[in-house]
């Protein structure tokens, strides 16, 4: 082989390495984990708080999904709050720091003081636990509406080896679990599909908006979080959404390898600070205020909606 036939051999070699390369990124899957707040211990119409819980971490097992449960101390300080974080432990999710009480850090009625106490006094609660990590979410949240609270706070999270638990994908999925339960506290035989499809409908609209949000931002596919809560409604439906997300071309993947995105690290300068990570990532940039609503999530904006249909 000449010179010339060789030096043509290794360009066509990589012109296909490089169109490889480009299509891989045409069909890069968009990413989800999921993360669920608080912890319940109450029953529901028809269902008994053990059993509600059990379907849920019995879909989440079917569906192969690793998750991280962000535990609200008061809420499971109890014989039956402990057996649900045992469960899913066991289980093999993680366990994470939800404030003890789940106060509002934007309020002026709570000190930086007070919200550090929370921290500690709910990590006394679940350190324990061998799938215990070290990541905090706030409540609602609200990571602060003053300088001083927000810097004060995450130079504390540093100090105790903590990490944001960040969210990408927020949404109102207790909304529509608080409808869904007072209908079925009027009516326990209602039927419930109506609430369904708008549960799928609604988050899958939120994690496209976010996600789209998050290719602009980054220029790549994300691994993201979307914030779900521990209670019927995720028990009822969690399957069906993690099927909605595969049937539209979603990998899905566990929240201990989601959080290890390089996304997950940053740390937005907004005022006042919190919300969904992209959320305060575009914030801070102030390209996309027509996009961007305040608060993010609420159940202002699903209320008509729902009643149109209903719900």
């Amino acid at each position: 082989m000449n010179r010339f036939s060789l030096l043509y051999s290794f360009l066509i070699c990589g012109l296909l390495m490089l169109s490889a390369c480009n299509d891989q990124k045409k069909i890069e899957k968009p990413k989800i984990s999921f993360s669920f707040d608080d912890g319940a211990t109450q029953d529901f119409p028809g269902y008994k708080n053990a059993d509600w819980n059990q379907l849920l971490l019995g879909k989440l097992a079917a569906e192969n999904v690793k998750a991280v449960l962000f535990v609200k101390g008061k809420n499971l300080d109890n014989e039956a709050g402990k057996t649900i974080i045992k469960n899913w432990n066991d289980a093999g999710h993680l366990i994470a720091n939800h404030t003890y009480s789940h106060p509002y850090f934007n309020s002026k009625k709570v000190s930086l003081n007070r919200f550090k106490q929370e921290l500690l006094k709910n990590d006394s609660l679940i350190n324990k636990y061998s799938n215990f990590t070290k990541l905090f979410r706030f409540p609602y949240l609200k990571e602060g509406n003053t300088v001083e609270k927000r810097d004060g706070f995450r130079k504390f999270l540093k100090e105790q080896n903590y990490k944001t638990g960040h969210v990408t994908i927020d949404a109102s999925d207790w909304y529509i679990n608080q409808r869904l339960v007072k209908r079925l506290k009027e009516n326990p035989q209602s039927d419930i599909s109506g609430y369904r499809n708008y549960y799928l409908k609604h988050l899958f609209n939120r994690a496209e908006y976010y996600n789209s949000l998050g290719k602009e931002l980054t220029g790549r596919q994300i691994h993201h979080n979307i914030l779900l809560h521990h209670n019927l409604t995720s028990a009822l439906f969690i399957d069906d959404l993690i099927k909605h997300f595969k049937k539209n071309g979603w990998e899905i993947v566990n929240a201990e390898k989601a959080y290890k995105d390089p996304i997950y690290a940053k740390t937005p300068v907004t005022i006042p600070a919190g919300e969904s990570l992209l959320w305060a990532l575009a914030k801070q940039t102030k390209k996309y205020d027509s996009i961007l609503r305040y608060p993010a999530e609420d159940s202002r904006y699903e209320k008509e909606a729902m009643g149109r249909l209903g719900l």
